[in-house]
């Protein structure tokens, strides 16, 4: 967001946009290969992996953890989320407001990542951050003239050859870490691609977006096909979290009966290559030939304000879907615990990470007492 920020102050919103399409297809073209060949290698030993999946999320949360800014707090803070995430749960099962067999990971996996922007909406409820905010000016955003231009598809003309070779390296370097969570990789890979590109902050932006949109598409892909494919389980944060109906989903499907157990590699590989090649080219060429013409009406007629409220709204209607009422306050909850931790050093992968491995680290703690 930052990156992508400092170039729209820059005119270069379209451009961006445009950089971002080519990174997501190089991170598509690389990781699923990629994927399909770790899991062909994971296949023959899945069962020693299931039986480690609590250690795995966990060492994945510890591993995410020290390679954050503030290490000790986010060790500290996966015990303190961990009783959070599971507490909550536990008490709409006593309460009966949801059966035994529900989860709610889904609104919670929301309400973290909303947290940053409920914790700056709330600080309007303060008069005194309020009045400092700046007043009586309007966001001036500039646009090029040449981006309203006619684009060719190709992405060498789109991407420097820099900003390609880094997002196929961190994409292929993102895939084996499946097991860790997409948004930690996302940024500790990305931030890792221009760490000595310090001299001109565009061309550092251009590449972090261009390489974090490779590793958003890689790290996400590889986290469902690897598990999917290799284990039948969800060991990863994607197959833990968001692609977690495909592995339990009852009536339908269970951790005995899902589509590990239904399907083929034959026909794997076939529908994520199908869905993929629709995807990107359906994605890529609205982006590199309307990416201007897109950017322009938003600015113009969307506001600001309306994608956010939006958006909340969209959160606390899923809350509400998930466990009714008190869920929305329990997501809230959550926003406000960990959007605060978020500003003081605790990144959204470690806090995703605990999430998933919760069950495991409380199953942990209590085999102490």
């Amino acid at each position: 967001m930052e990156h992508s920020l400092f170039l729209r102050g820059k005119g270069l919103a379209s451009d961006t946009i445009r950089k971002m399409a080519v990174g997501s297809t190089i991170g598509t073209v690389v990781s699923i290969p990629l994927s399909f060949a770790l899991a062909g290698l994971l296949t023959p030993i899945a069962d020693p992996i299931k039986a480690q999946t609590n250690i795995i999320l966990a060492a994945g949360a510890v591993l995410l953890a020290l390679l954050g800014k503030n290490r000790i707090l986010a060790l500290i803070s996966i015990i303190l989320m961990a009783i959070l995430f599971e507490a909550l749960p536990a008490l709409y099962r006593t309460t009966h407001i949801i059966a035994d067999d529900k989860k709610v990971s889904i609104s919670f996996f929301l309400g973290i990542t909303v947290g940053p922007m409920l914790i700056t909406l709330l600080e309007l409820l303060n008069a005194k951050r309020r009045a400092a905010l700046p007043h009586g000016s309007l966001t001036e955003t500039k646009l090029q003239r040449s981006g309203f231009q006619a684009h060719k598809l190709m992405p060498g003309q789109l991407i420097s050859r820099s900003e390609g070779g880094w997002s196929a390296g961190m994409a292929a370097v993102s895939t084996p870490l499946f097991m860790l969570s997409p948004v930690g990789l996302t940024f500790l890979l990305g931030e890792a691609s221009v760490a000595r590109q310090k001299k001109n902050p565009v061309l550092r932006s251009q590449r972090a977006v261009t390489v974090m949109s490779a590793l958003t598409h890689s790290t996400y892909l590889a986290g469902v096909i690897i598990p999917l494919v290799a284990l039948g389980f969800p060991i990863s944060g994607v197959s833990a979290g968001p692609a977690g109906p495909l592995f339990n989903a009852p009536p339908v499907y269970s951790l005995e009966n899902n589509l590990h157990h239904l399907l083929q590699l034959p026909e794997f590989i076939l529908a994520v290559t199908v869905g993929a090649l629709l995807s990107v080219i359906i994605t890529y060429v609205i982006a590199v030939r309307w990416s201007s013409q897109i950017t322009y009406f938003v600015m113009r007629r969307i506001p600001h304000e309306a994608v956010l409220a939006l958006f909340t709204a969209f959160i606390l209607l899923l809350a509400y879907i998930d466990a009714g009422i008190p869920n929305i306050f329990g997501v809230l909850l959550i926003g406000v615990v960990c959007g605060a931790l978020n500003r003081l050093g605790v990144n959204y992968g470690v806090q995703f990470m605990t999430l998933y491995a919760a069950p495991g680290i409380i199953a942990a703690l209590a085999s102490l007492t």
